[in-house]
């Protein structure tokens, strides 16, 4: 979620309305359904196939689930958008050094709300939309591991081990981080 925080350095490589965002990670939400799919169908014959897809599942959930997130949540309570950015993560300082520069030039989805939009919702409101995102890129991702491994996938049980690991590390970092999601809701809650 892109938003003017102190301190925060969000590379921004592109920006998208909000019909082409949500029409982008819907479409990637569903290959990863597919893929899922695949995943379940090849597990017998094609191991490695599967397992490739089972990940690129996982892949295309971490990166479409979180920006959707905050829109959908954010549309039921009143908050509306203006536009969707593809940029580096807006919480760098969530990540060790190494990772740091990585997670810059992913191509994570943010949105971009509505001013006055923003000053009419509850501090409650905003809290949960905030919110929304980065718990959507813990479950989500997790979800479908676990789907995967309940399909008996090749790997699976391994790969929800560290889905689950990545999950809590995704909540930690974000929970940590003055510039997260996590700690905006706070704040919201605390601006009444």
């Amino acid at each position: 979620m892109t938003t003017p925080t102190p301190g925060a350095r969000r590379k921004v490589f592109i920006r998208l309305s909000i019909i082409a965002g949500n029409l982008i990670q819907i479409a990637g939400i569903f290959a990863a359904c597919i893929a899922l799919a695949l995943a379940q169908s090849a597990a017998s014959k094609f191991t490695a196939i599967a397992a490739l897809t089972m990940i690129a599942a996982w892949v295309l959930l971490y990166f479409c689930c979180h920006g959707i997130a905050h829109w959908v949540v954010g549309w039921l309570l009143g908050i509306r958008f203006a536009f969707y950015t593809v940029g580096g993560t807006g919480n760098p300082a969530g990540y060790p050094a190494g990772l740091r520069w990585v997670f810059e030039h992913l191509p994570f989805f943010g949105v971009q709300t509505e001013k006055v939009s923003m000053q009419k919702a509850s501090p409650v409101a905003k809290a949960i939309m905030w919110s929304a995102g980065v718990t959507s890129s813990a479950v989500v991702p997790t979800v479908g591991a676990l789907c995967a491994w309940s399909a008996h996938v090749p790997g699976s049980k391994l790969f929800l081990i560290f889905a689950v690991l990545w999950a809590l590390g995704t909540l930690s970092s974000n929970w940590r981080s003055q510039t997260g999601d996590y700690a905006k809701a706070p704040r919201a809650l605390r601006s009444q």
